[in-house]
This record gives structure tokens, C-alpha cells and sequence, in this order.
């Protein structure tokens, strides 16, 4: 008797509350991060992309973590300084309503996971990347237990992108036109209250809303009644972020990476560096402060890769087009639907991470030519005033 592989491998994956809504409109599913994930629909990854760069593209995104920080002394404060000692953000300056891009960091400065922080006035609420999340929990429960309450959250969490997602999501929560890029409110959406939250991995305006599971499907579809906006898989959100020169965790971040080679040094303020309030306290805080001031050796670096072929995460980067030693790596690559052409995101040696430097990444056997670009590869357009 033949036995169904297919069948074993989804049961051994976990689910989001809206994964019979991707069954039932045909989405392509496939693992990640332990979930069984919709990576398109059926009008394909080039249309889910280039809706959401015009239109509103609806993401789930469930299998995210979202993890609850509460003080045990009742006053957030408490929570604030003892979150600090994990990250290298301002916290106690973080008012409610507001949220805050942040990582873990280890000992040796590099990246565990990167995060947002929103202020929920009683409480912080941390959304962390799907595959690190039992680890960044057991962190915090390592860290501060002694300070604060650490809460997995259920709820399902979706994300709306693009330049008429306000629009379409002003149909069903009015409160959202108020909001600008990082705020953070609560608000009715059909009835039933959700966290709504300015911001996205795309590049584009939009929000990630934060719900009850067993309503999710529901305000999915009631979203969807708006004909601007279409459902996009975990493909199209990965080519919106690559444009976008935004980092995957896992990819472009790492335990051996810092935020210095990372370019991520403007998420580490005035008040955590040298001369601040709340100097260092963080792990790996040392490494981190002298590579701000005496540089890095490696760079993360934009590339342009000429011709056609994309080049893809992994591809090893040399100095020049025929022998030589390696240099560097591709950590995301592929096709940018928005430029048509060609993109990827790598390490190099600094002295070779200026603007224009040409380097060759090795494809197939052949070394292809590719200038180091500015990043991002499309201008972002988040609503900041």
C-alpha cells in the first residue's frame, strides 16, 4: 500500500488559524519555519508582488511570535530597564503607542533575532521572527523573570502592504487614517478589538494586525471584499523585502554577524552609546562600541548583478573575474519584479563595500560581473507626517 508523503510532511507542520482559507483559494503551501505556509496563489508570485508595490497585498503572517512583557512591579518602567539588558534600543523612552525595531544580541555582538517593541502603556508587546521564537522566549524567561511576566500570545497576525491599504483597511476601522509609520493602537475591526500597527517588511505603507484566531479568517475576508486588495504569499514577500534592503533573519543576520557589518548601527541610539544615559548593559555591548568607533571588517553591501541571471543566497564573491581568493557571500538574492532586473544583498571586506566597486559573483561555475549599489533598491514610502 502506497503511502502519501505529502500527507505525513503537513501533519508534522504546524498551522495558522487562516490555513483552510489558503486551502480552500488554492494557495501553493510549503514549509517554513516549522508552518505549513502559503508561498502563492494561483495568479502567481510576479502578480502578488507587483499588487502590492500599486495596490494592497494581504499577507498572513501567524506564525510569527508575539510575546507579551509584563512587569511584575506594575510599572512598565521596571520592564523597560530589564528588557534593556538584553537589547541595545531605547526602551524606557519608547511612550505608548509607539514601537521600535531592536534585536538580541550575544556575547560576541552578534544578532540572535530581531524584533519589534511596541509600548502597549501597561505592557510591551515583542513580535519576533517565527523560527527563533521559542528561543527569544526562553531568552526572556532566562533574563527576566526575576522583572516581568513573559506571555506567548495566540493570536493570529496579518499584514497589509501597499499604497492603498490604508484605504482599504479605513473601510473596516476608520481610527487608522490617524495613524502614522510605527504607531501602534488598539481598535474594533468588524466588531472584535485588534492591534494595528503602522509598519511592514515591504518597503510600502501599510499595517500588521494583531487578532483573536477564531476571527481571523472573517476579517480576512472582509478585507478582501475591497478589490484592491489580493491575498500574497511568502515568495512575494520575500522579493518586496529584498527590494525593500531589508534583512531575513537566518540570511543576512546571524549569531556571527553584528549590527555594525549588518548596516543596522541607526537602530542602536545616543542614549546606549558611549556618552549616553544607559551606556551598553547589553551582551556583546563592548565589540559593538569599538567596532562603531574603529570600523568593521566585513560590510553588508546592495549588489547589481549585470545581465539577466539572478543570483541567488550562497553565491560566493570574488575580487576579480578569474582565480583569486574569496571574499564574500550572497546572503538574498533573485529578480526584483519592480526594477526587472537582477538584486542581491551580500558581505564583503569593507575596503571593497564602496559604491561602485565592482565585484564578481560566481554563478554555475561562471563569475558574473556585480557593482556594489545603494541600499534600498526601491525607496521606501511609509507614511511618516
Amino acid at each position: 500500500m502506497g503511502v502519501d508523503v505529502t500527507k505525513i510532511v503537513s501533519e508534522d507542520l504546524k498551522q495558522t488559524p487562516l490555513h483552510p482559507l489558503h486551502l480552500d483559494l488554492g494557495a501553493r503551501m510549503a514549509p517554513f519555519a516549522g508552518y505549513d505556509m502559503p508561498l502563492n496563489y494561483p495568479t502567481g508570485v510576479l502578480a502578488e508582488h507587483r499588487h502590492t508595490r500599486t495596490a494592497a497585498g494581504l499577507f498572513d503572517i501567524s506564525h510569527m511570535g508575539q510575546i507579551v512583557l509584563r512587569p511584575k512591579s506594575g510599572v512598565l518602567a521596571d520592564a523597560a530597564r530589564a528588557l534593556e539588558r538584553l537589547v541595545p534600543a531605547d526602551i524606557l523612552e519608547l511612550v505608548p503607542g509607539k514601537q521600535r525595531y531592536t534585536f538580541f544580541t550575544n556575547e560576541r555582538g552578534g544578532i540572535l533575532d530581531d524584533l519589534m517593541v511596541a509600548n502597549r502603556g501597561d505592557h510591551f508587546l515583542l513580535v519576533v521572527n517565527a523560527a527563533c521564537k521559542e528561543n527569544d522566549e526562553a531568552l526572556l524567561h532566562n533574563g527576566l523573570a526575576q522583572h516581568c511576566d513573559v506571555e506567548r500570545s495566540d493570536h493570529a497576525l496579518i499584514a497589509l502592504q501597499g499604497p492603498k491599504a490604508e484605504a482599504a483597511l479605513a473601510k473596516l476601522a476608520p481610527a487608522c487614517k490617524e495613524m502614522r509609520f510605527m504607531d501602534v493602537r488598539e481598535m474594533p475591526i468588524m466588531g472584535t478589538p485588534c492591534m494595528v500597527m503602522r509598519s511592514g517588511y515591504t518597503g510600502e505603507d501599510g499595517f500588521e494586525i494583531s487578532m483573536p484566531p477564531d476571527v481571523a479568517r472573517e476579517i480576512v475576508e472582509g478585507l478582501l471584499e475591497d478589490p484592491d486588495v489580493t491575498l500574497a504569499g511568502l515568495a512575494a514577500r520575500d522579493t518586496l523585502r529584498l527590494e525593500a534592503g531589508l534583512c531575513l533573519y537566518g540570511a543576512d543576520l546571524d549569531g556571527a554577524t553584528t549590527p555594525v557589518m549588518a548596516g543596522l548601527s541607526w537602530a542602536i541610539p545616543k542614549s546606549r552609546r558611549g556618552g549616553g544615559e544607559r551606556l551598553g548593559g547589553f551582551p556583546g555591548s563592548p565589540i559593538i562600541f569599538d567596532e562603531l568607533e574603529r570600523g568593521t571588517g566585513a560590510r553588508r553591501v546592495g549588489l547589481a548583478p549585470e545581465g539577466r541571471m539572478p543570483v541567488r543566497a550562497g553565491a560566493p564573491i570574488f575580487a576579480d573575474d578569474a582565480g583569486g581568493v574569496l571574499v564574500g557571500h550572497v546572503t538574498s538574492g533573485g529578480f526584483g519584479p519592480s526594477l526587472d532586473r537582477p538584486i542581491a544583498m551580500g558581505y564583503v571586506p569593507t575596503p571593497l563595500s564602496d559604491l561602485g566597486t565592482r565585484l564578481f559573483a560566481e554563478v554555475r561555475g561562471k563569475r558574473l560581473p556585480a557593482t556594489v549599489t545603494p541600499l534600498p533598491f526601491v525607496e521606501h514610502h511609509y507614511k511618516r507626517g
